[in-house]
């Protein structure tokens, strides 16, 4: 649903917005509420009090649920029972062993890390995290402690090439719009994303891990076991016996890389103009690649490769359906968070603010940076940020070099960062996947966002200057 003329001022209109994530983290932290019906109860009250037309309060509920249901739902349906083939054949075992070996144990959240930053290249930031889910929870059972310590340097890593490095949608967007060439912003956000991550998500994640002590959730792969009941587990029997090899787990991690590869590049290659519109074979591999389908086929490829290894098709038909249980609660809590964010949108909330920053007459790089943050934490959606704020600047980016343009692209990127928060669906993963009420998350993603986002910003603004 389109956003609509803001029916009060901006103060007002910031208020209503204040008062509902407060009053949504009461329900969920103080009352013990169930997430999702506390994110449809607000979403309702928050598209009355906000002015929305009460004939159109349904369509704003659902659009904004609906669009988020329809990334996210496949994505994590079809990446649990890929996560779970991986767990209980032990193939997740036998690539966390082969990681560890290689690190060693002290640096298994450094390479877990660096693994996600060349997985997350091409892949969003959602499907990087559910296929990686696996391998991170099984570090993490092997050598105990917090969870956090080895889910926040991968699940940053996917944030950071999500929000800054291109070919990913929110960069790529921004930089389009601002007329900045696209290979000149991969260059220059691309040591910046690996930056802002070591110092605003691997150090960060060493401090909250210590901090927060969150125990290795099994909400998504059963109960630990030793794998000598028959059903494969995690332990060293499973992998003496049936474990698939090193190259096989490697194989099957790298269809979705692959695929998805074709879809962002050659995606990427025709909106520039690089490639001409309407070759079969580029809208072939576009398909292909397109997330939910490369992760369905990755799935049929494992099914064949390791579904039917010391078991049935039907024995795996049975274990990948008691895998998708758990995790309706999780697609539900998403889709309402999702819900909640297009309510915001459709307000007129984040314009409102938007277009009241926009005038305040500050330097273009803090501009850009404050509307984008101001957007983020408005609606939630940080490609909306991402592109919403370099359609708002892009006026005063007319005379900026391409180096300028791809900071201005970074401070952007930066802003659209920070503050996850209850109106954003990854947060929600997050949340759910690890195992972590509201509460700790916001201690603990939230910070971790925001870290990342700031250090990517001090980077922007630093070079600026010499950009010039």
């Amino acid at each position: 649903m389109d956003p609509i003329d803001p029916a009060y001022g901006t103060t007002t209109l910031l208020l209503i917005a204040a008062a509902a994530v407060a009053l949504l983290l009461f329900l969920i932290i103080k009352l013990r509420l169930h997430a999702f019906i506390s994110l449809v109860l607000i979403s309702v009250l928050t598209a009355v009090v906000a002015g929305i037309p009460l004939v159109d309060v349904p369509t704003a509920l659902t659009s904004g649920f609906g669009s988020t249901l329809a990334s996210v739902a496949l994505l994590v349906g079809f990446g649990v029972m890929i996560g779970r083939l991986l767990e209980v054949t032990g193939g997740a075992q036998v690539l966390a062993d082969t990681l560890v070996g290689r690190f060693g144990e002290k640096r298994a959240p450094f390479a877990l890390g660096v693994a996600a930053l060349i997985f997350g290249f091409p892949i969003f930031f959602d499907a990087g995290l559910v296929v990686f889910l696996p391998i991170i929870l099984t570090v993490a059972r092997r050598f105990g402690g917090s969870v956090l310590y080895y889910a926040l340097p991968a699940a940053g890593a996917f944030a950071a090439m999500h929000a800054l490095v291109p070919p990913h949608p929110g960069p790529v967007a921004a930089g389009t719009v601002l007329n900045g060439d696209i290979g000149i912003i991969l260059l220059v956000n691309l040591p910046i994303a690996l930056i802002a991550w070591y110092v605003g998500v691997f150090l960060v994640s060493r401090a909250l891990g210590s901090r927060f002590d969150v125990a290795v959730p099994d909400l998504l792969f059963g109960e630990l076991n030793d794998g000598t009941d028959g059903t494969g587990g995690t332990g060293d029997t499973a992998i003496k016996t049936s474990a698939p090899s090193f190259p096989t787990v490697i194989s099957l991690l790298a269809i979705p890389l692959v695929l998805i590869s074709f879809n962002t590049v050659l995606t990427t290659l025709v909106a520039n103009g690089t490639i001409g519109e309407g070759h079969r074979l580029v809208e072939l591999l576009v398909l292909l690649g397109n997330t939910p389908i490369a992760l369905l086929i990755t799935l049929l490829v494992t099914i064949w490769v390791l579904g039917t290894r010391d078991r049935t098709l039907g024995e795996t038909t049975e274990l990948l359906d008691k895998s998708l249980g758990p995790i309706c609660s999780i697609i539900l809590i998403t889709g309402a968070g999702g819900m909640f964010g297009g309510v915001l949108r459709a307000s007129g909330i984040g314009g409102a603010l938007t277009s009241s920053l926009s005038d305040l007459g500050i330097p273009l790089l803090l501009q850009a940076f404050l509307i984008a943050t101001a957007l983020r934490v408005a609606q939630g959606s940080a490609t909306v940020a991402l592109t919403t704020t370099a359609g708002l600047v892009a006026a005063q980016a007319g005379d900026l070099g391409d180096l300028r343009i791809a900071l201005l692209v970074t401070a952007i990127a930066a802003g659209a960062t920070v503050l996850s928060h209850v109106n954003d669906s990854g947060f929600w993963l997050v949340s759910r996947f690890f195992g972590m009420d509201e509460k700790t998350t916001l201690k603990t993603w939230t910070v971790m966002e925001t870290t990342l986002g700031l250090s990517a910003f001090a980077v922007a603004a630093v070079l600026w200057p010499i950009a010039g």
